[in-house]
């Protein structure tokens, strides 16, 4: 049935959305002033914006909600280093469950 004396239904208020105010996204239509990210309120473009389900974030939002968590992630595996201290002229210290016991004190477990 034709849409008679009316535009689309905006997806941020449900309002109906007139050719003039119009923005589109992934298919939905939002009135100018409700094209802003669901955190911030920052007003949206076609470059800054990322869609979460029916939700829609400026990029930086969106990484700070759904992007990787956690100390140091990004760094890459560059930083890691399996150096145990060779160069510097230390030696690595043999872990205790494989040091023979040499405390004649020592109580045995038979």
């Amino acid at each position: 049935m034709p849409n008679w004396g009316g535009g689309n239904k905006c997806g941020a208020c449900q309002g109906t959305v007139y050719h003039a105010e119009e923005v589109q996204c992934d298919g939905k239509s939002f009135h100018k002033c409700c094209f802003l990210c669901m955190v911030c309120r920052k007003g949206l473009d076609s470059n800054n914006v990322a869609i979460h389900d029916t939700e829609i974030y400026c990029k930086s939002c969106y990484g700070k909600k759904y992007g990787p968590k956690g100390y140091g992630y990004g760094q890459g595996a560059g930083t890691l280093n399996m150096d145990r201290g060779e160069r510097l002229g230390i030696k690595p210290e043999e872990t205790q469950c494989h040091r023979p016991t040499t405390n004649p004190n020592s109580s045995k477990f038979a």
